[in-house]
């Protein structure tokens, strides 16, 4: 049985509705669309249709701010209070723009991935079309006290990326998506990735979906910001990786600061960077986002050029498939 046959088995047991590919140096070996992007006019997904990928978009934002440092607009040391005087005061004076990239800022989270319980159950505290533009989520981060010294403990932080988007804007007199648009999403040709508006989808972008049928258009921001909320698609998810290794967004001194590993996880499953995932036995580089309608998970293997893309539109169908992707790794990658 060839990988596609094993993929395509698995994806049937488990209902899969999304995008699976399987790539190295640009040729795939393995490519899936299945499951619907629009349930309710039968609109199937394809390999070229939109998905939302949640926090997978907070590499994005690294690589902005990483831009931004390179070309002297920021500075890794510089502190957030700095750029926002009057905003987050409850924020310490001390946390910078690095203790945020590298989720040690220690900052009081708005979406609190250890409390949450169920994404489906979860519901922002304003309501998600007051929620447009990085600026607009000051509503939702501020009155969060410090919860760690800032330096002292790696917590995956959500609010902390949202805060790097506000930065940034703050900074540079300019829109994060704009920013975004120039510094990544141009260099590595992903012509579409957006961050879309949720109550307006373009043609070609899938619908996301709870687990009892709703849409989770109720559920998350109406656009999203600094932690998540992008949109794309299997082919430019691929560019992007070869873009990014090949210098074409930052040059490779900066990248290879950013996917160097800084923290273990508590449960020692991953490391952390700077916005990128690492696995912990091998240099296989990872972006993924979970969130109500959404799950995903992109990586590549350094060393053998591989690259696998794994996206739903549903709130968990990504997982049994990223998890025999993930096991399978070193044989498939040789």
């Amino acid at each position: 049985m060839t990988l596609q046959d094993e993929i395509e088995a698995l994806a049937e047991a488990e209902d899969f509705s999304g995008v699976v590919a399987v790539s190295r140096d640009g040729e795939r070996s393995v490519e899936l669309a299945r499951g619907f992007a629009d349930r309710a006019n039968g609109r199937q997904n394809t390999l070229d249709t939109r998905f939302g990928l949640a926090s997978a978009a907070k590499g994005l934002t690294a690589l902005t701010v990483a831009s931004l440092i390179e070309s002297g607009e920021l500075r890794g040391d510089t502190t957030l209070r700095s750029l926002l005087p009057e905003a987050l005061t409850l924020v310490d004076p001390a946390v910078t723009i690095e203790q945020l990239l590298g989720h040690t800022s220690g900052v009081g989270d708005y979406l609190d991935e250890d409390e949450l319980g169920d994404v489906d159950d979860y519901v922002m505290p304003v309501p998600v079309h007051r929620l447009a533009s990085p600026m607009d989520y000051l509503s939702v981060l501020d009155g969060h006290p410090q919860k760690t010294p800032p330096g002292s403990a790696f917590a995956y932080n959500n609010g902390g990326y949202v805060m790097l988007s506000i930065a940034v804007e703050a900074a540079t007199g300019r829109s994060y998506y704009d920013l975004v648009q120039e510094r990544v999403l141009d260099p590595a040709a992903m012509s579409d990735t957006a961050f879309l508006r949720s109550d307006r989808l373009p043609a070609r972008t899938a619908i996301g979906y709870l687990a009892d049928g709703r849409s989770n258009v109720l559920h998350l921001p109406v656009r999203g910001a600094g932690d998540g909320g992008i949109y794309s698609t299997v082919k430019d998810l691929e560019s992007f990786w070869s873009a990014l290794f090949a210098g074409r967004i930052l040059p490779i001194p900066v990248v290879e600061r950013l996917v160097a590993p800084r923290r273990a996880t508590l449960d020692g499953r991953n490391r952390y960077g700077l916005g990128f995932w690492l696995r912990p036995d091998r240099e296989t580089v990872r972006l993924e986002g979970s969130d109500a309608g959404v799950s995903c998970r992109t990586a590549h293997d350094r060393p053998s050029g591989l690259t696998y893309v794994v996206i739903s539109n549903t709130s968990t169908g990504a997982w049994p498939l990223v998890r025999f992707l993930e096991e399978r790794l070193p044989a498939i990658a040789g």
